[in-house]
């Protein structure tokens, strides 16, 4: 088989086999980079709100539009809003981290022992609806303490360790323009705000609004159907 015949069967493979496949690949990512994707959650940061194995949908659109594989805004219709949880780029080393928002550009924020205070106000707490705590193992359960946060009118379940050091005291600091402070709602085993920082608006990726599908690592990852498709902050509100 000479070499002109090798050339014109690669030829027509690029162009019947691997050209379509290559278009696809773009397209399907670059919806992935700029409209919709999932985030796996690897950490108990979240909890009880979201569990280790959850995958979350993260809307990319939630706030604006970007350039596909890049922080670059093309478009911007909305901000965060306080309550919101969102998908962001830290500013400590660039990993993609999924945290609420509590604090927005002006606002002053403050910690006195796991109590949050927003601008001057302390936020009111009340018990946690059992059906959401019971989602984690009893081992886990007895040693924390859990409450639903009235974050200015957002509805939200929370939790304490008391057993392990934590920053429960910080601030008050003022938040920058066009900065955001994140907490995770695991209130003293997370790394967020009071550590790295306020975040800048461009690194946001997105807001996370539910849980797509759900393994249970202590249980050999077997799904927790349950939590399919189930909101984010829902049953908090009930």
């Amino acid at each position: 088989m000479n070499m002109a015949i090798l050339r014109s069967r690669a030829r027509l493979w690029w162009r019947q086999e691997i050209r379509p496949l290559v278009i696809l690949a773009l397209v399907l990512f670059s919806i992935r980079s700029s409209l919709a994707d999932w985030n796996d959650v690897p950490s108990g940061s979240m909890q009880p709100t979201i569990l280790v194995g959850d995958r979350i949908f993260v809307d990319k659109l939630a706030y604006d539009l970007k350039v596909p594989f890049t922080t670059w805004h093309l478009a911007q219709w909305s901000n965060p809003q306080r309550g919101d949880i969102v998908v962001f780029y830290s500013p400590h080393d660039g990993t993609r981290l999924v945290k609420r928002v509590v604090g927005l550009p002006g606002d002053t924020v403050e910690l006195r022992n796991d109590q949050l205070i927003i601008n001057g106000k302390p936020m009111d707490y009340a018990p946690l609806p059992a059906g959401i705590s019971d989602q984690l193992p009893a081992a886990e359960r007895q040693h924390c303490i859990f409450a639903t946060e009235q974050l200015s009118g957002h509805l939200h379940a929370v939790m304490a360790i008391p057993s392990i050091p934590a920053r429960r005291t910080f601030g008050p600091i003022q938040v920058d323009a066009g900065h955001y402070f994140m907490m995770g709602d695991n209130r003293d085993n997370s790394f967020d705000s009071r550590y790295f920082g306020v975040v800048e608006r461009n690194r946001i990726v997105g807001k996370a609004t539910a849980v797509v599908m759900s393994l249970d690592r202590n249980d050999y990852w077997l799904p927790r159907g349950h939590r399919f498709f189930s909101p984010l902050d829902a049953k908090a509100s009930q």
